[in-house]
This record gives structure tokens, sequence and C-alpha cells, in this order.
């Protein structure tokens, strides 16, 4: 099978790293400078991503392109890719409820072949290895495996219905982010009446709780401008099966406490609970 060349929108911490994996088996990977911040800049050139000037000069040259961008931006973004009658693969790997997914493949079928993507794990740096769970046309989801063989992205196929890797991925995330959010609220109150070093002691006493590890609630804060948008997509899926939705939305609304200390890697335990205080 030929290197593709393909392009990433858009590259953040997470499309970057994946975009540098699908270099390895790619022509190259293009991303476009339009409209993008220094930082996005700065990463790309980091990956040894290609920048075209126009979205439309990256659509003309890619035969496969990733989206990876806040689950807000996911369907301007494919209408975007649409309105340019984009004729390869798309693969749509946002954390999106699967609904969504599938207004996306309808916005391209006339054009593109879309393939549901959902990442689970962190991005493919220092020895990570997350997995791309793919969904789709077998022969679109074929290319996107051969796409990332032989490097830290691994790849795992659920079958041809566009939806069920979204599916997956934002099952995984209901727990995964709201766990973390009720370690907060519960370490928060703890330390109201001062028993918070008694509460993680507690904790520490059982195996695999996420409140022996309270130190990650200032990572949970750092991350809360993404996971709270992608609750909100869990909680709609959850609406859509006709199971209650309000617990990933009030653990949306507490996320939104956090918008504020976005990507701040300085963020302590202390400063994220105080933050949480502040209606």
């Amino acid at each position: 099978m030929d290197q593709p060349t393909v392009g990433i929108l858009h590259p953040g911490s997470m499309g970057a790293a994946i975009a540098a994996c699908a270099a390895t088996n790619a022509v190259e990977v293009l991303w476009c400078e339009a409209g993008r911040s220094t930082a996005s800049v700065e990463r790309a050139t980091r990956f040894g991503l290609t920048p075209v000037a126009e979205l439309a000069e990256l659509l003309e040259r890619s035969d496969i392109v990733i989206s990876l961008c806040p689950p807000a931006n996911a369907e301007d973004l494919a209408r975007d890719v649409a309105g340019r009658r984009f004729a390869g693969v798309y693969v749509e790997a946002n954390a999106i409820n699967p609904t969504r997914g599938q207004r996306i493949a309808a916005l391209l079928e006339h054009s593109a072949t879309v393939v549901d993507g959902g990442v689970v794990g962190s991005p493919p740096v220092g020895g990570k290895t997350p997995t791309l769970y793919l969904s789709g046309p077998a022969d679109a989801t074929e290319r996107i495996e051969a796409l990332f063989g032989g490097t830290a992205v691994r790849t795992a196929v659920l079958g041809a219905e566009v939806g069920k890797a979204s599916a997956l991925k934002l099952a995984y995330a209901s727990f995964q982010k709201t766990s973390r959010v009720l370690v907060a609220l519960a370490v928060g109150m703890a330390r109201e009446h001062g028993v918070d070093q008694e509460l993680i002691e507690v904790a520490s006493r059982r195996t695999d709780s996420y409140l022996a590890e309270p130190e990650y609630v200032a990572k949970t804060a750092a991350r809360a401008w993404r996971w709270g948008p992608e609750l909100e997509e869990a909680a709609d899926a959850l609406a859509t099966a006709g199971l209650p939705p309000e617990m990933l939305r009030a653990a949306a609304v507490t996320l939104a406490r956090w918008y504020d200390a976005k990507d701040d890697s300085e963020l302590t335990l202390t400063d994220a609970l105080d933050q949480l205080a502040q209606p």
C-alpha cells in the first residue's frame, strides 16, 4: 500500500503527538496554520509537521485527514471540510457522542469516507501507548491501522458501524473523568474540616483508589477545559440511551470552575481546591 499524505486538524497536545506517529508511515503530515495560536505553531514544529497556509491546500494534498479538536468544534470543522469536497478518508477522532459522529458522517458521505475514532490513553510521548479505536468501512479502517503500524499508537477495530468507537471512548471517559472530579470534591470537603490527610490515609488502605492520589486533582483542573465539554458529550449520549445524564452534567459544571486554569502545569493541589471553592 502506497504511503499516504496525512492532514491533522488541529494539532493540540494529543493531535500533534498522534500526527507525529502517523508520520512514520506517511509521505508527510500537514497542518493548517491559519488562525492557530503561537503554541500550536511551536507544537507542530516540535513534532515535525509540515505547515500549509489554508485548509483548502491541506485537503487537496491529503489522502487521510484526522480531526482532533475540542468537541464543540467538531461539526463546524467537518462542515468546512465537506464544503470543500474532500474525497479521502476522514477520521473523526474527537470525543463526541455517537449521534454527532453519525451526523458528521452524513455531512461528508457524498465525497469522503468517514472512520469513527476514539483515543483512549495519554498522548503517545515518553513511552505512553494510547489506543485509537476505530469503526467504519473495512477498507478505510485497514488504511488507518496501516498508518499507525509499528508506532506508539495502537489501533483496534470495533466493526463497520460509525459511532461504536465514539461510544467506547465516552463510556470510558464518563467513569475516568467523573471519578477524578469526585476526588476533588471529597478532598475539598475533608480539607474544610481539617481531615484531608486522614481521608487520604483511609483511601490508601484500599487498592486502586483515586482518593489515594489527590495530587492528580491539579492535573484534572488543568485539563478541565477539555474534560468538561467531553462529559457534556457523554451526558448527551446517556440521554439518547434513556439513561440519566445529570451526574455527568454536574461533573461538567464542577469542571467549569477550573476553566481559567487551562493547561497550567504549575498549579498545585492547594491552588486547585481554592479555585474549586470559589463560585
